[in-house]
Order: C-alpha cells, then sequence, then structure tokens
C-alpha cells in the first residue's frame, strides 16, 4: 500500500514538473504583462505565478482531464483581479508602472488584453470568467488597443544648432 502511494506521488510530481517545464515561461509572460511589471523586475507577476501554481499542483488529482494550463491560466486571472481590487480600490484604479509595456492601462483592461490578445481566450470565456457581458469585454478590449496603438506623442526633442565648422 505504502509502495503504491509513493509511486502514484512519483508519477504525480513528474507530471507536474512536465507541466511547469512546458507551461512556466510563458505564465510567467501573461503575469508580467498582467502586473505591468518589468520582465526583468517582476516579483509580483513572480508571486502571482507560484501562488497559482501551488494552486494548481494542489488540485492536481483533481483535474479529471481538464487542462491544468487552463485551470492555471483561469486562477492567474482571478487572483490577480481578486488582489487589484483588493488592494487598490478596483480594477479601474492603476498603480504607475513604467517599465512595463501595457503601463498606461487600467488593471482591468490589462487584464482583459492579455487573456484575449495574448493567451487567445475567446471573448464568451473571457466575459464568464471577469463576470461582465460580451459587449462590455469587447469594448473594454478595443479601447486598450486604441490606448496602446495610439499613444500620445511627447514633445519633440530640442534641436540645437550646429556650430559652423570653418575651413
Amino acid at each position: 500500500m505504502r509502495q503504491r502511494q509513493a509511486s502514484q506521488a512519483t508519477r504525480r510530481a513528474r507530471e507536474f514538473e512536465a507541466f511547469v517545464a512546458g507551461a512556466a515561461g510563458r505564465l510567467l509572460y501573461a503575469a508580467t504583462l498582467l502586473t505591468a511589471e518589468a520582465p526583468e523586475d517582476n516579483p509580483r507577476a513572480r508571486r502571482l505565478l507560484t501562488l497559482s501554481l501551488a494552486h494548481t499542483y494542489a488540485c492536481w488529482d483533481r483535474l479529471r482531464g481538464e487542462d491544468p494550463y487552463d485551470r492555471t491560466r483561469q486562477y492567474l486571472a482571478t487572483r490577480f483581479a481578486r488582489g487589484t481590487w483588493h488592494h487598490y480600490g478596483g480594477l479601474g484604479r492603476a498603480r504607475p508602472h513604467p517599465a512595463g509595456p501595457l503601463a498606461p492601462l487600467t488593471p482591468q483592461e490589462r487584464l482583459i488584453l492579455v487573456l484575449r490578445l495574448y493567451e487567445g481566450v475567446a471573448e464568451e470565456q473571457t466575459a464568464a470568467l471577469l463576470g461582465l457581458s460580451v459587449e462590455r469585454v469587447r469594448a473594454i478590449c478595443h479601447r486598450a488597443t486604441s490606448i496602446l496603438l495610439h499613444r500620445p506623442r511627447g514633445p519633440a526633442p530640442a534641436v540645437t544648432a550646429a556650430k559652423a565648422v570653418p575651413s
């Protein structure tokens, strides 16, 4: 009996390690986009990923044919949304993170954009996951895309007069 349990635990650990080896990089990048941190300095994203992977490992035996990547991504997204709501008063308020490529967006816009465009989750699934209507998800995704594509330009660089070179 003990040997069987030990072999099941070993098999479970190997399966989970293989999953993490294949999925962790992509999930970390998604978490980094969500938190709007720089890819080389992303402690919030790493914590979010660690908690999501720990949750997936705890549920590993109960997945019963479910996609572990999908389950981990769902937990990562809901954990981000809840954490943002709790710490910053809602998904509409943003803490400045100038280093991330999605920094100009609100947390809700980042979440929807990452799920829709980076992860390829359908509008209907995104809406169901976040408790929003499909139309709302579509509108937020379009607004976020517009913000990123049509960023206001800063002032033009100052032109300095070139000194004449004596001949």
